[in-house]
């Protein structure tokens, strides 16, 4: 609300002479999982705790276009105030957390879950792993300290995957080991070190399986890179257990929401 109120309110509002209470009604113009009705009240409250915000439907549930999410009640200037930010929040989560039931729907059937990467807009990568949970999804990496993953330009940097490993394995500390991949002939030097997962990175399908073969055994398995709507029911056929999709966060497309007056 800051950034729209600094540094000298809402001046257009302010231009509104009486008290006038009013309600109004947030409508979803399509269909999607609905997130993010917490933060809109929240941000309704900001600028005036008497509104009243009441929540229709809960987070995670899917609706359909027209449906009402929920009702507002107070001062017309507290709600035209906080109008904007209320729905961005809605419009965001909701598009994560829809774009995230799409992929977790095209793998439906098969053992393998949706997981959202640290492709998220900067400031805001809470509430964008949020809106994945609420779409089925699964969170991957909060923070860099959060587990080790061994990527492929630490690799390429330390020049030894094996030694990185065993240095990682060392000095876990308790935190998950994750070490990526780019082909075969890497997870053939590492296998049988004692890490937690092995991730494929921009592998094709047959090296996939292949990889998967491999490993299944001993670690659990992720794959990434180059992940899509329509690609990503091959790659869970390939046994694969996790598929980390950027683009459920960094492209998800907002849902379309409107607050009008009843």
């Amino acid at each position: 609300m800051s950034e729209d109120l600094k540094p000298s309110g809402d001046i257009t509002t302010e231009l509104i002479k009486n008290n006038k209470k009013i309600k109004a009604k947030i409508i979803s113009n399509q269909n999607c999982v609905v997130g993010g009705l917490n933060f809109a009240k929240e941000t309704f409250k900001y600028s005036d705790k008497k509104i009243i915000f009441k929540a229709k439907i809960k987070d995670g549930k899917k609706i359909n276009k027209g449906k009402i999410v929920a009702t507002v009640h107070g001062n017309a200037k507290g709600i035209l105030k906080s109008e904007r930010v209320a729905l961005n929040f809605l419009s965001l989560i909701s598009g994560v957390a829809t774009t995230t039931k799409k992929f977790v729907d095209k793998v439906k059937g098969k053992s393998c879950k949706i997981c959202c990467t640290r492709k998220t807009s900067p400031n805001l990568r809470v509430i964008q792993k949020y809106g994945v949970k609420l779409g089925g999804g699964l969170n991957h990496r909060f923070n860099l300290s959060d587990e080790i993953l061994i990527k492929d330009n630490h690799i390429a940097i330390d020049g030894n995957i094996c030694e990185l490993t065993k240095r990682a394995i060392k000095n876990k500390k308790g935190k998950k080991i994750t070490i990526e991949v780019d082909n075969l002939s890497q997870l053939k030097k590492i296998i049988g070190l004692k890490f937690n997962r092995v991730l494929f990175d921009n592998m094709n399908l047959e090296q996939l399986r292949k990889g998967v073969r491999m490993a299944k055994e001993i670690y659990e398995t992720e794959a990434s890179g180059g992940v899509n709507i329509k690609n990503v029911r091959k790659i869970a056929a390939t046994g694969i257990e996790r598929i980390s999709v950027g683009k459920i966060t960094h492209s998800a497309p907002a849902v379309d929401y409107k607050l009008t007056l009843f």
